[in-house]
Formats: structure tokens, sequence, C-alpha cells
């Protein structure tokens, strides 16, 4: 049983550090006003939920963001194993 990820996108941002299952911790800049979060695990039977600070957002869903930084939570659940990825994304511009 996983509690990993094996793919993680927000639209075509470009996470920092590169993605990996194993890390746990991204950021990330956008000047849009939304991006769709997608999050892959590794094991098909794992439950995501996927915060936006907040905001629960689905997965494969857009996500809007607010000016400034924007925390997004990944929540991989497969049974007793449990994984959390955390993105910190921050609007720029107008």
């Amino acid at each position: 049983m996983s509690a990993r990820l094996s793919g993680l996108t927000i639209g075509a941002l470009t996470l920092t550090p590169a993605f990996s299952g194993a890390v746990t911790e991204y950021t990330a800049t956008t000047t849009n006003a939304t991006n769709t979060i997608t999050a892959t695990p590794e094991d098909e039977a794992a439950e995501i939920s996927i915060l936006n600070g907040t905001a629960p957002v689905e997965n494969g869903s857009a996500a809007t963001w607010s000016a400034g930084e924007n925390t997004v939570t990944i929540k991989v659940e497969n049974g007793a194993a449990q994984q959390t990825y955390t993105v910190k994304v921050t609007k720029t511009g107008v």
C-alpha cells in the first residue's frame, strides 16, 4: 500500500524542486487567476483530498489563487498509510 504520488501538476507551472514522490514540499509562481491541480497516486486505491488554503479542490479541477502566497495541501490516504504534500503557490502580477 502506497500513499505516495506518482505525479503532481498544477497547470503548466514549474514545481521547485522538480516533482518526486519522495519530496513533500514544493513552491511555484503564477500570474494566472486559476490553475488545474492534478494529483496521481502510485496506488489507484489511494484517496486524494486537496485544499487550497481551507477551500476544497476536486482532483483535476481548477484552484483559484489569491494575490500573494497560497498554500495547497494534497493528502494521500491508503489504508493506514498516509502522506501529505504541500505546494506554496505565489500569485504575482495584476
